[in-house]
């Protein structure tokens, strides 16, 4: 078959796919916001931005827009791709972001599925959820709705969806999850394994080992939306508790999801001005922000921890959980609904109220006092994931079949 890939970020989700379809044989494409290029096998075709938002336009609609210009520019390569003689049997794409809105209409026999991430709402999933950043305006749920647009138009014309979990596919309304099949992207557990001589040096002088108790919390941007607030609240006590211990935070200091505050503050100054008082400055000399870090440091570092605490709201689970179940860490997590698929309480992981900040630090440091519970939890988190998400053995095999059943849909 001939397949194309569209996604601003390539390779994004399709990391594996991509490259494991092209070499099945397949002539694997991509169009994408970065320069032309080939990997592994995919020819990667650049779409360009060259226009902006509209200075003035409503502001409920300046979402959409962003969306029909992305939408306008993947159009337009996708013209020039198919006058070079390209033409697609199956579409895969991540419709997030608008681009593919006009592609049935460049090739309306090709067979489009859509990668389904998150499907808002303006209650009972992460809006709302966490009253103390609940907005009380009316006009967000106008937002909120609008924000669909895409969603709902893309629903008219693709073939299929495949989404990385059930709690997402759900998300989704029922005139459209009957063509939503669930496969997670897929965790390379060959890889991501435990590794009992791992070390790390903080600050060119403290070295860390696998007996040291280290104690991870890893977010792409430190923000309430990954419970960025509640484990800050929690510190004080797990550093009274466990004055050997070492926290570790792996975070920047943006927004990934929610919105900045409006003082202008980053969400990490302002959680550790709320709660600096409250730890002395010894037990403060054991706590480590470590900004963004290569992805082999992250993977050492979880290699490193005693226990990893993973909160979020309810809203799309971060590979980061799967990816440190992989490597055998002990899981201390929010009692959110996409954590229920992945987490069975004190099986796999240990499950804790979201808000409740004690529970929290009182989970984390009964743990680290009961070391056949942890031994346990690790070794059944790995086993779970291998299971349930290895990329080789589960997942790849399952979304490769579905890329090329695509064809074969009436």
């Amino acid at each position: 078959m001939k397949i194309l890939f569209i996604h601003q970020n390539f390779p994004g989700q399709f990391k594996f796919l991509a490259p494991a379809l092209a070499q099945r044989g397949h002539t694997v494409c991509a169009l994408a916001l970065s320069q032309s290029r080939e990997e592994h096998g995919v020819k990667i075709y650049s779409y360009q931005i060259k226009r902006n938002s509209t200075e003035g336009i409503h502001p409920w609609i300046v979402d959409f827009e962003t969306k029909v210009i992305r939408a306008e520019a993947c159009f337009k390569a996708s013209l020039d791709l198919r006058d070079s003689g390209f033409s697609p049997d199956v579409i895969v794409a991540h419709h997030g972001w608008g681009e593919s809105l006009f592609i049935k209409d460049v090739w309306p026999k090709a067979k489009l599925g859509l990668f389904c991430e998150f499907f808002y709402k303006p209650s009972g999933q992460d809006v709302g959820f966490d009253p103390e950043f609940s907005s009380k305006d009316l006009e967000d749920v106008c937002r909120m709705r609008l924000k669909n647009v895409n969603n709902l138009l893309h629903f008219d014309f693709a073939d299929a969806g495949i989404s990385p979990t059930l709690w997402q596919a759900h998300t989704f309304p029922k005139s459209f999850r009957s063509k939503i099949t669930v496969v997670h992207d897929g965790i390379d557990t060959s890889t991501l394994v435990p590794k009992s001589d791992i070390s790390m040096t903080l600050n060119g002088k403290i070295v860390l080992t696998n007996q040291s108790e280290v104690i991870t919390f890893v977010n792409r941007n430190l923000e309430p939306y990954r419970g960025y607030h509640i484990f800050m609240r929690a510190l004080p006590e797990i550093l009274k508790r466990r004055p050997k211990a070492r926290v570790l935070i792996v975070g920047g200091d943006g927004v990934s999801y929610g919105r900045r505050d409006s003082s202008g503050k980053t969400w990490k100054d302002i959680f550790i001005s709320e709660i600096r008082e409250n730890i002395t400055d010894e037990d403060w000399s054991r706590v480590h922000f470590l900004g963004n870090i290569p992805y082999q440091n992250f993977i050492s570092l979880l290699q490193l921890s005693s226990v990893h605490v993973y909160l979020t709201y309810p809203f799309v689970l971060s590979w980061s959980l799967l990816e440190a179940m992989s490597i055998g860490c002990s899981i201390v997590a929010s009692n959110t609904k996409p954590l229920h698929e992945v987490i069975t309480h004190n099986e796999n992981g240990r499950l804790v109220d979201f808000f409740d900040f004690k529970a929290l630090a009182n989970e984390i440091s009964s743990l680290l006092d009961d070391n056949i519970s942890l031994k346990r939890l690790s070794k059944n988190a790995r086993s779970f994931v291998q299971a349930n998400y290895d990329l080789n053995s589960v997942c790849l095999p399952k979304q490769i079949d579905w890329v090329e059943s695509l064809i074969a849909k009436p």
